[in-house]
């Protein structure tokens, strides 16, 4: 092939043809989806709204000269922060047509608000009265879809799962733009066109982690259309049957713009441009080529292994957070589009002093946990995962996912979280008083804990878990309920805490089944630790077993009575059948309990332990036997895992103790003797 050999002067006019050619293809700005802040004392002053039209005054000069940039107004309290992100193929006129049209229709309607994102087809721009953190921000997003449907949904959805795996990679090489698009064919008629973009100062760790989770979600929101965009602060993905980006991003307009040629000479000076663009591309083609051929092989080692681990995020999709969240996800939208507020990192290790073992409180299967003190004085618990170690980020996902949607003063609040390189943290409300287990199993502490002050933790235990099963939108499973998930706060009120195992049912879903046993052996149904099955019973099985270990003050697993019974369980029900049930009760106790409110908490305690999920009761029908005096309750039988040590098991009650033969017990009555 011929070499061809042009000036630098028809270079210049070659690159200026090519950015008015885009100029007069671009597409008029589509509907642009915004978000307003609408947080409590988020009303902006004079002041601020002075300082964020002069700011946009500057973003819309910056963005005639560059695709993307930070700026700030004013100083604190009343300083705003401000950016504008340009789509990579975009080039600075249109770039500072689509900020300017942008920026007028956000200060419409987002008046008087301290915080906005607006997104255009070509561009993005935002402000805030907050720095805005260097790292990824999921929050908030938006999903818009094209109004047609596809043709062939299925393959359509493959081909886009197979394009986005393909295409973010080449995302995250692009260390200045952060930006790539994707062609593949989807018919002998038709191609698809993907494109992929990050803020550009982020890491390439952070990028891939964004448009992973965006690529995971535009799969679930798209609803079998011919294209969609799905949109958040840090990155964006679209797709779309026809072309709707330009193959190579043009060059700026400067103040010498080109006029294309007309008159006489025009037909001359066409010949030699299109002369000029096939020899350039050819060599551009060439040299791109041989530079990325060379920077893959120099990095395919790291590269695949990074790729490798947020691929399978993206090829798990829905099932990375568990497919049972299919339903939730496509039938309830707006579960999905709630606002959950991200941590700025720095300020974390500033709230936590640099994670310093003074801070620490703990360590659980999670990682380390840190107490925190914001700089408003708002006390905070810190839950750190490394993502290096390869543990516990599907239960970050699970977590994150279950916990935004729930709202009940019986389950811990789960203020915020935040990702950073390696490092993933959730941030909690902290609790004074620790957790049930730090207290009840202590012979010092447990001394806090008075006959009133169980009821009242048990009752709210209770209510937490009808709130999961039955009374919030979402069915959820807990699956790993125990004396350390909960959370004691100012009043020792209880709060159910580590949704990481937790499980979303949809629809008239009642049971699942799992080949990856997670939980806490001693509080594990039978069924769940043995079959991997799961349901609501299970939760129930577990709260058995924690009721009767708030009575008794002893752990189950480490329940151990020399020739006696193996479990907590085994002794709690020999002690049932002998008549002298009232000997499981913590000694601490003597001095407050009452006798009849002790006896039944310990029979409700054995129906949730039943072996046979259905002889269980339900959570609604504990809180309402928790609460009354005169309800009947049915006579328990003997509970799985109640062996005693020497392998005799315990079939029946002796045949003198009259009430373990009885149908029902009356709890007006209270005792079984």
């Amino acid at each position: 092939m011929p070499i061809v050999i042009f000036s630098a002067s028809k270079t210049i006019h070659l690159l200026h043809l090519l950015s008015f050619l885009s100029l007069v293809m671009s597409q008029s700005p589509e509907n642009m989806p915004f978000h307003c802040s609408q947080l409590p004392n988020n009303a902006a002053s004079d002041k601020f709204t002075s300082n964020l039209r002069r700011l946009f005054e500057t973003i819309s000069e910056v963005a005639g000269k560059d695709a993307y940039n930070k700026t700030t107004e004013g100083r604190y309290p009343d300083k705003v922060y401000g950016l504008h992100l340009c789509r990579g193929d975009v080039n600075n006129e249109s770039c500072r047509e689509c900020v300017d049209l942008a920026t007028d229709t956000i200060q419409k309607d987002c008046d008087g608000t301290k915080e906005a994102v607006i997104w255009s087809d070509k561009c993005t721009v935002r402000y805030s009265d907050r720095s805005f953190s260097p790292h990824s921000e999921t929050s908030p997003s938006n999903c818009s879809t094209h109004r047609e449907n596809s043709t062939d949904p299925e393959t359509l959805r493959k081909i886009v799962a197979k394009s986005l795996k393909e295409v973010i990679p080449m995302a995250t090489l692009n260390n200045e733009s952060k930006y790539a698009t994707h062609v593949v064919n989807f018919s002998s008629k038709h191609k698809l066109y993907n494109l992929v973009q990050c803020i550009p100062e982020l890491s390439t760790e952070d990028c891939r982690a964004c448009l992973t989770s965006a690529a995971t979600s535009i799969l679930r929101c798209y609803q079998d259309k011919k294209g969609a965009r799905f949109l958040n602060p840090s990155c964006n993905i679209r797709f779309e049957l026809y072309p709707f980006f330009t193959s190579n991003p043009p060059p700026a307009a400067g103040p010498n713009a080109w006029i294309p040629p007309s008159g006489r000479n025009a037909n001359r000076i066409w010949i030699e441009i299109g002369t000029s663009v096939s020899g350039s591309i050819v060599i551009v083609v060439l040299f791109v080529s041989f530079l990325w051929r060379t920077r893959q092989r120099n990095k395919k080692e790291q590269e695949e292994r990074a790729i490798s681990r947020e691929a399978q995020l993206l090829e798990l999709g829905e099932s990375q957070i568990g497919s049972h969240y299919s339903y939730i996800l496509r039938e309830e939208k707006q579960v999905e589009s709630k606002e959950f507020p991200l941590f700025p990192f720095d300020l974390t290790v500033e709230a936590t002093q640099h994670f310093s073992d003074e801070n620490k409180l703990g360590e659980g299967g999670f990682g380390p946990v840190y107490k925190g003190v914001l700089a408003d004085g708002k006390e905070i618990a810190v839950k750190r995962l490394s993502r290096t170690s390869g543990q516990g980020v599907e239960e970050f996902m699970n977590e994150v996912t279950v916990i935004a949607k729930l709202q009940h003063k019986n389950l811990v609040r789960l203020l915020g979280c935040c990702l950073r390189g390696n490092e993933l943290l959730l941030i909690y409300e902290y609790m004074p008083n620790k957790s049930l287990d730090f207290l009840l199993f202590d012979s010092t502490r447990n001394v806090q804990l008075d006959w009133e002050r169980r009821v009242c933790i048990i009752n709210g235990i209770a209510r937490g878990l009808l709130y999961l099963h039955e009374d919030s939108r979402l069915k959820i499973i807990h699956r790993d309920l125990k004396a350390s998930n909960i959370l004691l706060d100012h009043d020792m009120s209880p709060k159910i805490s580590d949704f990481g195992m937790a499980r979303i049912f949809g629809g008239n879903q009642n049971e699942a089944n799992t080949n990856r046993v997670v939980g806490t052996y001693g509080y594990m149904a039978p069924e769940y630790a043995m079959e991997g099955l799961f349901s609501v019973k299970s939760d129930v099985f577990s709260f058995g077993v924690l009721l009767l270990e708030i009575i008794s003050g002893k752990k189950n697993s480490s329940f151990y009575l020399s020739e006696e019974s193996r479990s907590l369980l085994a002794h709690a029900w020999k002690l049932w059948c002998e008549g002298n049930a009232l000997e499981l009760m913590d000694p601490v106790l003597k001095q407050s309990f009452n006798p009849d409110e002790v006896l039944k908490c310990i029979h409700i305690g054995l129906l949730c332990v039943q072996a046979d999920p259905e002889d269980r009761l339900t959570m609604s029908s504990v809180v309402v036997m928790l609460a009354s005096d005169t309800v009947t309750l049915p006579k328990p039988t003997q509970p799985p895992f109640s062996f005693s040590r020497v392998g005799l098991k315990l079939t029946h009650c002796s045949s003198n103790i009259r009430d373990c033969f009885d149908a029902d017990l009356t709890l007006s009555n209270g005792s079984p003797r």
